[in-house]
């Protein structure tokens, strides 16, 4: 079994989850309870990798991420390594991916919550970031688990993007998809069995943790 892309995997998804969980939450906030003018088109820009086919979005944050980019430029002068075909790019390219999994159930569990419980706390002159913390974070612990799985698992079972920005690069950007991929092509059939009988079982009790969380 090629462990070494299960390890690429594991080790993606644990950058990425609490990573895109401190993204997340400051932004499910302020969908939820900002009153601006054109918020539907904030959310709809942070939704559109749901729709958007993951090759189209891997190629724009190609595109936007290449060396030739500004964000490219900026992090090869700060690093002296390419953003693109490395885990660090990985890294950035899944978060975006995997952005709508965390916002979602993040709103959900804010949208959820007694206004009267946020409305007392501003009223004892608790600021916006204390409210936040003190109140709408410990009654909304149900949203941020399910919000942690779900990036998680999505994080886990990426393709189109992951293999766009990171390619396939052993031990360092070829996660399990990309090695299932490639175990077909070479008809090794065998292995390309093994590591999906492994993200099969995975996503399943995925599924099971999921329906425990309130």
């Amino acid at each position: 079994m090629d462990t070494t892309s299960l390890w690429v995997t594991a080790r993606l998804a644990l950058c990425v989850t609490p990573l895109l969980l401190l993204v997340a939450l400051p932004l499910s906030y302020f969908l939820v309870f900002s009153r601006i003018r054109g918020k539907r088109f904030i959310e709809a820009t942070c939704n559109l990798p749901l729709v958007l086919p993951p090759t189209v979005l891997g190629f724009y944050l190609l595109v936007a991420m290449g060396p030739a980019s500004p964000l490219g430029k900026s992090w090869e002068a700060l690093t002296g390594g390419r953003l693109v075909f490395s885990f660090s790019g990985l890294v950035a390219a899944s978060m975006v991916y995997s952005l709508p999994f965390a916002i979602q159930p993040l709103k959900t569990s804010f949208s959820k919550l007694d206004t009267r419980l946020v409305e007392s706390a501003y009223i004892l002159g608790l600021s916006p970031l204390k409210t936040f913390v003190r109140v709408i974070l410990p009654n909304s612990l149900g949203g941020l688990a399910s919000a942690g799985v779900l990036v998680f698992a999505h994080t886990v079972g990426e393709f189109g993007v992951a293999l766009m920005i990171g390619g396939s690069i052993p031990g360092k950007t070829r996660v399990a998809s990309i090695s299932i991929f490639e175990h077909v092509e070479m008809l090794d059939y065998a292995g390309a069995s093994t590591l999906s009988l492994v993200l099969l079982v995975f996503s399943y009790m995925v599924l099971l943790i999921l329906g425990s969380i309130k």
